[in-house]
């Protein structure tokens, strides 16, 4: 199961002007096979197309195989090529490439739970060795997209409305959970080392909450888990009160967003991604029962006001949306919309 079409002409409306200078010039991303990354391929995929590009791209995956064999569409895709190898020690491609994109680094609450070692290796490693191949192409590579996160905060404070840019919090150093996001706070380090002694223009897309096709929707994202339940008829499970804010980001607007992002970012600069309104977990659990239309019910396991402090996780994007003129163009209901008709389709 592919993209829309609708999807894919939206992606390449917002970002057509941005693509004449990569005509004829070889990209490469880690972590491609993922929820992001599938996005990126298919959109570059159909930019390229449309746009007579003669674009080329190496994709890095651990199995990439298996990878194909779940998403089949992709073997039709002339223009992506794979390299199989793990992120944190793959063997340099001997091509030059224009453009990399580190996307690499699976955001599992498991493993930053189970294994904080391991999650901390990957990504500090993972980017260290993707920043140091495109070092070594020299003035082959110029631009480094590295995609960071919003946990790079740590826990927004309540009477913070939204997360800006210049935001000093951070995870707590001496909490093992906090291995996702301290790793990646060390990884954008890295990105602004590289930039200063190697001239790399790294940019860095610090990614919140999403939604869309592609989305897993058995793993720790309630919007997914929410979509999920309510595809099947089941009742819909709200852990907690319900009052926690989040704001979901479409993964076509995402798109259009990181493309801007590689192409346009400041050099060693940072801009946060993802939507500026808020809503409730209780609320989006509610929307989606109510757009799945099947009556599906929405149990909450706790009263409002038993949990002591709302939780927020919001980023605040007016430094995108001034400096790279970017918005959110897909609202919420038609996100959920979307990513249903896909799911139902697939």
């Amino acid at each position: 199961m592919s993209l829309s079409q609708a999807d894919l002409s939206h992606i390449l409306q917002y970002t057509a002007s941005l693509w004449p200078a990569a005509k004829n010039k070889r990209f490469f991303i880690t972590g491609g096979t993922g929820f992001i990354g599938k996005w990126l391929l298919e959109s570059f995929v159909h930019i390229n197309r449309q746009l007579c590009l003669n674009c080329q791209m190496l994709v890095l995956s651990r199995s990439p195989e298996k990878f194909l064999q779940k998403y089949p569409h992709f073997r039709q895709f002339g223009e992506i090529t794979f390299q199989q190898g793990d992120v944190q020690n793959f063997d340099f491609p001997e091509e030059n490439f224009d453009y990399v994109i580190h996307a690499a680094t699976e955001a599992s609450a498991t493993l930053n739970a189970e294994n904080p070692l391991e999650m901390a290796d990957t990504i500090i490693n993972g980017t260290r060795r993707t920043l140091d191949f495109a070092k070594q192409h020299g003035c082959g590579t110029k631009r480094f997209l590295f995609l960071s996160s919003g946990a790079v905060y740590g826990r927004q404070p309540a009477d913070l409305a939204a997360i800006p840019e210049n935001y000093n919090g951070s995870p707590d150093p001496l909490e093992t959970i906090s291995s996702y996001g301290q790793s990646k706070r060390i990884a954008e380090l890295l990105c602004g080392i590289y930039h200063k002694n190697y001239g790399i223009e790294t940019t860095i897309a610090r990614c919140f909450a999403f939604v869309g096709p592609y989305l897993d929707l058995n793993a720790h994202y309630a919007i997914g888990n929410f979509i999920r339940d309510a595809l099947k008829g089941d009742t819909i499970m709200v852990n907690g009160d319900g009052t926690p804010l989040r704001s979901y980001l479409y993964a076509g607007d995402l798109a259009i967003w990181l493309w801007t992002i590689l192409f346009k970012g400041s050099p060693a600069t940072a801009y946060n991604v993802g939507s500026d309104i808020p809503i409730s977990i209780a609320d989006i659990a509610h929307k989606v029962a109510e757009i799945a239309g099947n009556k599906c019910q929405v149990q909450v396991a706790k009263k409002a006001g038993q949990v002591t402090e709302r939780q927020k996780y919001i980023p605040r994007v007016d430094k995108a949306k001034s400096e790279l003129k970017l918005d959110c163009r897909i609202n919420i209901d038609d996100a959920i919309k979307k990513t249903m008709q896909f799911y139902r389709q697939k």
